[in-house]
């Protein structure tokens, strides 16, 4: 789907990472585990600098923690909140990754370490999946996605029985990275260099 609004997302990373993409020293570098939950491509979380200096805390365990904020357009982007998106996903998997995945030739999602619940931090078959997508889009001189866009539903539940948890949110993966018009420090968490 082609977005035609900016969204801020925010990174959590080490200072001296923050220090020079905000100088433009050096931008941010994309994640490219075989585990990444959305594919390859830079990780953000969608208006939300407190978790996104939690994930630098708790999953990085960064030594000085800190959090850059960038104003990003989602251009063409896979946005799984969307059934459009989530058909996409269902016809790859259907076509191309399922009878692969069949012969045992592709780990399954698993949970991780700093996962509550069983939940499963290390989406070995996500990204499979969404790589696959973009491959295929490749292969077809298909348009190739700027980002993807996806919610999640993580943590403990607020309540019993209910549909919140306590550290659902919205990731974004920038896969192309001139679609990041700009960083900014956020003025909520007081980071000062």
């Amino acid at each position: 789907m082609l977005h035609s609004s900016f969204v801020l997302g925010y990174h959590g990373c080490e200072k001296s990472v923050a220090q020079n993409a905000l100088l433009n020293r050096c931008p941010l570098s994309p994640s490219k585990n075989k585990f990444d939950w959305l594919g390859a491509g830079i990780y953000f979380w969608e208006n939300d600098p407190f978790r996104a200096l939690e994930f630098a805390k708790t999953v990085k365990q960064c030594i000085e923690p800190c959090v850059i904020g960038a104003i990003i357009d989602l251009g063409y982007c896979l946005d799984l909140s969307t059934q459009d998106g989530l058909n996409q996903i269902k016809l790859v998997w259907e076509n191309i990754v399922k009878p692969i995945y069949e012969k045992g030739e592709i780990k399954t999602n698993k949970a991780g370490k700093k996962g509550e619940n069983g939940e499963l931090m290390l989406r070995f078959l996500d990204c499979y999946v969404i790589e696959a997508l973009h491959e295929f889009n490749k292969d077809n001189n298909i348009l190739p996605f700027d980002s993807v866009k996806a919610p999640f539903w993580e943590g403990n539940e607020l309540y019993p029985t209910a549909g919140f948890f306590s550290k659902s949110h919205i990731q974004i993966c920038v896969r192309n990275t001139d679609n990041i018009k700009g960083y900014f420090l956020p003025k909520e968490l007081g980071i000062s260099f």
